[in-house]
């Protein structure tokens, strides 16, 4: 007999599945081991994936990831998929309010123990570049309206054209690091006000720049092809669409609930508040949903610029001689319309991923020409103790997550609750006792994303990688994180 924790019954090591019932459209399908099940179990992960399955139109299943945990609406973690010819919905609690929040990284030919000689002053100097913390302004000057336009519609390719990178970087961005769909018109007042002064900026919370040292190459072919080898550092950037995109799902938010009862979509959760593809609600949301993402593509392009000329300063060397080259850029909170294999046909579906990355497999169109016959790198970034994975997409994902992987470690414990853990214990200390320079507008900052208050990351990418999902390429170890 399968084995069973509570509703969910055991279909492999790393997948679990509670049955469609009731109204339920789909089965939940999470993908952990067993003690990453007993988290998402206290984290009524199931119960949100469950809630998801209710909507209209979604096909397959209800995806949760193994570093799931209690979002808004849909879990952080979740996945899932909606058909446009089957009353298909387009939900804002299916991206999340940081909108193309996501990762980017960067290898350098700098050994971790010249970088390690130069940590303190390369910590600082990466602090002084990028503008960090809650309403953080002046990455750049203040966008004009028009300006603020052209991003919306060109992303990063904005940012590489004035200046702030090169062609090469958005050739290893996702989506070429603009996504089409974007309409500036859909985009109100006060996301603008918002979003001007904030390009080239790092914001707070979990967003971060960390300098890693690759630890542990687990494919060298791969590893070769990414540009990655052990000993060598590289950089990653996380954040998102800051205060714009923040102001865009809050708008659209209130917008959703009374489209729901207009279209008479009754919801299990007034967070899932959606609207049908195919309606002007739902159009008006993806427009402005994708000029958020844009945004938060030229966001991290201006700030890779600003961290190359952090490094710059402290090594005495420009891009080439740094051998400064981009790896890929990832997004983990957007809805995409998507070419996948469903019940043996190709079908155009709107994939709605929440704090999961996608994870191309090798010959797909979208998979960048460089790692066209590797599968697309996917980047995971863990705590900020602990390690980071750099990883590779698969077939199976296509055949079993439309082509979705994990994100991050996931919090297994809310911000105040870290607070409460780390109170009169010296963090900043910890964390140098661990080998990693912290920079910081407060300790507050700190204690909330000690490595403490999450799942152990490579937990979470073991269970991808053994259900085949994403394969693993390296493993990288913080010297230096830099946050708001």
């Amino acid at each position: 007999m399968a084995e069973e924790i509570g509703k969910l019954k055991k279909i492999s090591d790393y997948l679990w599945e509670a049955p469609a019932t009731g109204s339920m459209n789909v089965p939940v399908r999470i993908y952990a081991d067993r003690t990453l099940v007993e988290h998402i179990q206290k984290e009524d992960v199931l119960d949100q994936a469950m809630n998801v399955s209710f909507l209209p139109g979604i096909v397959e299943a209800s995806f949760a990831m193994p570093d799931a945990h209690w979002g808004y609406g849909f879990p952080i973690g979740g996945v899932a998929a909606f058909d446009p010819e089957a009353g298909g919905v387009i939900s804002p609690g299916g991206i999340g309010f940081d909108i193309n929040c996501g990762v980017r990284m960067i290898r350098t030919g700098l050994t971790g123990d010249r970088v390690r000689a130069r940590i303190d002053r390369l910590a600082g100097a990466l602090y002084n570049a990028v503008p960090s913390g809650v309403g953080s302004e002046g990455g750049v000057k203040t966008l004009s309206a028009s300006d603020l336009g052209k991003v919306m519609l060109r992303g990063a390719g904005w940012a590489v054209e004035n200046g702030w990178g090169e062609q090469d970087d958005l050739l290893r961005t996702e989506d070429g690091g603009a996504m089409e769909g974007a309409d500036p018109d859909a985009v109100g007042k006060r996301a603008i006000e918002r979003g001007q002064p904030q390009a080239g900026t790092l914001g707070s919370g979990n967003h971060f720049l960390e300098v890693d040292v690759v630890d542990e190459v687990y494919d060298e072919e791969i590893g070769s092809v990414f540009g990655v080898e052990p000993g060598l550092t590289v950089l990653q950037i996380h954040c998102g669409s800051r205060g714009f995109g923040h102001q865009i799902c809050s708008d659209y938010l209130k917008l959703m609930q009374n489209a729901s009862k207009k279209h008479g979509i009754s919801l299990p959760d007034r967070q899932l508040a959606c609207a049908p593809l195919d309606s002007p609600e739902g159009g008006r949301y993806y427009g402005a949903m994708a000029a958020a993402a844009n945004f938060a593509w030229c966001n991290r392009q201006i700030i890779q610029a600003l961290a190359l000329k952090a490094f710059s300063k402290i090594f005495g060397a420009g891009r080439d001689g740094l051998e400064w080259r981009q790896i890929y850029d990832v997004c983990h909170n957007i809805a995409k319309f998507e070419k996948h294999c469903y019940r043996g046909a190709e079908k155009t579906l709107c994939v709605h991923r929440k704090g999961a990355t996608r994870a191309f497999a090798p010959g797909r169109d979208e998979v960048p020409e460089p790692y066209r016959a590797t599968g697309q790198p996917v980047l995971i970034p863990g705590d900020m103790g602990t390690a980071s994975f750099l990883l590779a997409g698969t077939q199976e994902a296509m055949h079993q997550t439309w082509g979705s992987t994990c994100h991050g470690a996931g919090r297994t414990m809310s911000r105040k609750g870290a607070i409460r853990e780390g109170k009169g214990r010296n963090i900043m200390k910890e964390m140098k006792d661990r080998g990693v320079t912290v920079r910081a507008r407060g300790k507050r900052t700190v204690a909330e994303e000690m490595p403490y208050a999450y799942k152990d990351v490579d937990s979470v990418v073991n269970v991808m990688h053994g259900a085949g999902i994403t394969k693993k390429i390296a493993r990288l170890r913080p010297l230096c994180v830099v946050k708001g």
